[in-house]
């Protein structure tokens, strides 16, 4: 019986109909005995009254005496035509007896449509309910999402419902969110057609050129393979960064999560943009405590901390410095990357790290997937990352691996 509420309700409406008409038979049986019993009072009443009248020898108790005797004939009455068995003596009691079966009849047949409409009215209830729900159903079917059934009772068909209703939310979401990645995909596939085409149809361009002209001289041939080199290194870097963004969209990295020392982390980082600050003669000064630790992935953290180097290093200004500064509590462990570079134009920070954004201040070479790649790979390590930035004055990351 439990959530049955409708049931419940149906059956304490019926109960309740059913107490009603048994008080009511009853009231009606006792006024009935009541009606027979004055009318059988007063006939004797009368009875005793004349025959004390034509008879006064005959005494009180010999009255009570023939009134309350158990056995007696009926021979006399049947002189009169009056059998005890099926006639009455009293006639008006014959018109109280059709009167009271009358209403009782009236009174078992409302009984009955009572009943019956209760329960008619519980099966209407519960098959309309079952028809809206198979309605939501072939709505849901169709792919209508757009429905609300939320019930606020707690029958049964109500649980079913909402139960529904959650379903309903969530295949609308999943929905939504399916066409929102058929957005995104398509989005992601034009910005890496665009990505690739560029660089590729430079490479065709300059071989045509080297191809067309088998007598070109030696430094003109040597700038052209140059250049071809940097738009392949250029390729390869975009397309391991789709992979590597493409596998931490799918969940299909598998970390490798050790304690691993930060200042190793931010040395190895740093190590792989030398070469880049050795062009700009740019230095980068470390404030790190040798003991700070970080639960992490030490291969995918330094190419979250290099990319966001590799960036700093670009928009820096020759013979400046990067300053990087580390420090721990109980919280979180708290990374802040600041540079001395041209910075970030205020309409530009909301969308660094969106995937092949690129800002004003970009470089040429720019594709805008580094800082979209160091942030998923700092969150999926329970971490957030930050930035601020003033032009012509530099920028600052701040990224924090809560413990």
């Amino acid at each position: 019986m439990k959530n049955k509420i409708e049931l419940k309700k149906t059956i304490i409406i019926s109960l309740i109909c059913i107490v009603v008409f048994d008080i009511t038979f009853f009231v009606i049986s006792l006024i009935q005995y009541n009606s027979y019993n004055n009318n059988y009072n007063y006939k004797i009443s009368s009875i005793l009254s004349t025959v004390k009248e034509k008879y006064p020898e005959v005494t009180q108790n010999e009255l009570i005496e023939i009134l309350n005797e158990k056995s007696f004939s009926d021979i006399s009455l049947k002189e009169y035509g009056i059998d005890l068995q099926e006639d009455t003596l009293i006639l008006a009691n014959d018109n109280y007896f059709k009167a009271f079966v009358f209403i009782n009849i009236i009174i078992l047949t409302i009984m009955f449509c009572t009943l019956v409409i209760i329960f008619l009215r519980y099966n209407h209830s519960k098959d309309k309910k079952l028809n809206e729900i198979t309605r939501y159903i072939e709505e849901l079917n169709n792919r209508n999402y757009k429905l609300y059934i939320e019930d606020n009772t707690e029958d049964e068909l109500s649980i079913l419902k909402n139960e529904i209703y959650k379903t309903t939310v969530m295949l609308k979401e999943v929905a939504e969110n399916s066409l929102k990645d058929k957005r995104d995909l398509k989005d992601s596939l034009s910005d890496i057609s665009h990505q690739i085409k560029t660089p590729l149809t430079s490479i065709i361009i300059m071989l045509d050129n080297i191809l067309d002209n088998p007598n070109m001289d030696e430094n003109t041939r040597n700038e052209f393979i140059k250049d071809i080199k940097r738009e392949i290194v250029n390729v390869n870097f975009l397309v391991n960064s789709l992979l590597k963004l493409s596998k931490l969209d799918a969940n299909s990295v598998s970390f490798i999560i050790k304690p691993e020392k930060v200042i190793d982390i931010i040395k190895e980082s740093v190590k792989n943009v030398s070469t880049l600050c050795d062009l700009k003669n740019v230095n980068i000064m470390l404030e790190i405590d040798k003991d700070i630790k970080l639960d992490c992935d030490f291969k995918w953290q330094v190419e979250a901390i290099t990319n966001i180097l590799k960036n700093c290093v670009e928009h820096s200004k020759e013979n400046s410095q990067i300053k990087i500064i580390v420090s721990n509590n109980k919280l979180f462990c708290k990374i802040e990357i600041i540079d001395n570079g041209v910075g970030i134009y205020k309409e530009d920070l909301p969308h660094i790290f969106e995937r092949f954004y690129k800002g004003k201040n970009s470089s040429s070479d720019s594709v805008g997937i580094g800082l979209a790649l160091s942030k998923s790979i700092i969150e999926k390590n329970n971490g957030y990352i930050s930035v601020e930035s003033e032009i012509g004055k530099g920028t600052k990351f701040l990224i924090k691996y809560f413990n």
